[in-house]
């Protein structure tokens, strides 16, 4: 009698059960792990809309720091919200009553990016409900950016009597262009899934819900996670580099860390299971 095979979806949320794992210490996040070898991060301040803050930033950049080490099986994560809300924005809370002197003394939210942006493992965020500000912002620091038809992104600082502070600026010109990120954090105005689809900020759009959009986030995580992990850190730090080299530059750079990859085991097994014509089986060395 055959089986029918199940798909990657089910297989995902069937062995969760089995390797999730959680902290106690969170209190602003969970972790677990969905498959051995993908971390999933979820914000966890539903009653704020997942508004962010330097408490819960500094819980993001602890898990991203338990999985960025050499003995870790971890080899993707995923970043996500809630229904409602990937992360509405800062909390303004924690904000509105520092000076200037303050501000600048503690270099606020310079610990927001550090972990995401430095992390060699590729990031997935996977963005339903709002995106705004900091949540943008947040989205932004991932890899690749997968969203739901609902969802939300904007850069409103601008109706706050400040400006983007965590990236906003930079990362959203380079990913729409000058015109319309000027436009939109100018205006503080907001735009859809599909407006980020099509402008490059997003790479899919996902239909359904948070559910579906979860789902998607976590397949496409475990397909980069299967691949030869120094590959992979190498193809993501050529990409990353690529928008602050010159193309001569960047082309040496890539080269050379192609050249380099030769060196790896899983080089020679991935070539020879390629002319045997059989799947690969990478070690990570």
């Amino acid at each position: 009698m055959s089986m029918r095979p199940r798909p990657l979806s089910r297989l995902l949320s069937s062995s969760a059960q089995q390797y999730s794992s959680s902290s106690s210490s969170y209190q602003h996040i969970t972790y677990s792990s969905p498959s051995p070898s993908v971390g999933l991060i979820t914000l966890n301040r539903p009653k704020a809309l997942n508004a962010l803050s330097s408490s819960l930033f500094a819980e993001i950049n602890q898990a991203l720091a338990s999985v960025d080490t050499p003995s870790s099986k971890i080899k993707c994560v995923v970043l996500t919200g809630s229904q409602k809300a990937f992360a509405a924005g800062a909390d303004i809370a924690e904000m509105s009553d520092q000076s200037m002197v303050e501000a600048y003394a503690s270099d606020f939210l310079k610990s927001w990016s550090e972990k995401l942006g430095s992390i060699r493992i590729p990031t997935i965020a996977a963005v339903n409900g709002y995106a705004l500000g900091g949540g943008c912002e947040l989205a932004m620091m991932c890899d690749i950016i997968l969203a739901s038809k609902d969802a939300k992104f904007g850069q409103p600082e601008i109706n706050l009597g400040v400006i983007p502070g965590g990236g906003g600026t930079q990362r959203l010109i380079r990913a729409i262009g000058k015109s319309k990120a000027m436009e939109y954090i100018l205006t503080g105005k907001t735009f859809s899934a599909q407006q980020a689809y099509e402008w490059g900020l997003i790479s899919r759009v996902v239909d359904g819900e948070h559910k579906e959009l979860l789902n998607e986030s976590l397949e496409l995580a475990k397909t980069i996670a299967d691949k030869p992990a120094l590959a992979i850190k190498a193809a993501k730090e050529a990409v990353n580099l690529a928008e602050e080299l010159s193309l001569t530059q960047g082309l040496e750079f890539e080269k050379r860390l192609f050249h380099l990859l030769f060196g790896t085991n899983d080089q020679k097994e991935g070539m020879k299971a390629f002319i045997e014509k059989r799947k690969a089986n990478f070690s990570g060395s």
